[in-house]
């Protein structure tokens, strides 16, 4: 069983950076693809990045593209985002989220794709 739990979020203002952070617990971490997601009041819940298992490489919404970047830390077990030049829009409770789940897709950005979820952690940009 995965855990995931979700921390570094807070208040910022606007051109501002945060870095959030996701910890992993329970099966291997490095076996997952794992991902990031976000949900803004009154809106549904949107990709902003993810994370192959096998050679790291990475894909973004385009919303973030250039802005934001996903890692994970050497011993892989804990995935980060570190959020740059944050933009009112930005502000969103963020969800990291890991897949068991086969697919043919290349990189998972779709929410049907990821069956284990964190808490999630606020992100409030000030303008």
């Amino acid at each position: 069983q995965v855990q995931l739990v979700e921390s570094g979020g807070g208040l910022v203002q606007a051109g501002g950076s945060l870095r959030l952070s996701c910890a992993a617990s329970g099966r291997t971490f490095s076996q997952y693809p794992m991902g990031w997601f976000r949900q803004a009041p009154g809106k549904e819940r949107e990709f902003v990045a993810t994370i192959r298992r096998i050679g790291g490489s990475t894909n973004y919404a385009d919303s973030v593209k250039d802005r934001f970047t996903i890692s994970r830390d050497s011993a892989k077990t804990t995935l980060y985002l570190q959020m740059n030049s944050l933009k009112p829009e930005d502000t969103a409770v963020y969800y990291c989220a890991a897949s068991t789940y086969a697919s043919t897709s290349y990189y998972y950005t779709e929410e049907r794709q990821y069956n284990y979820w964190g808490q999630g952690t606020q992100v409030t940009v000030s303008s």
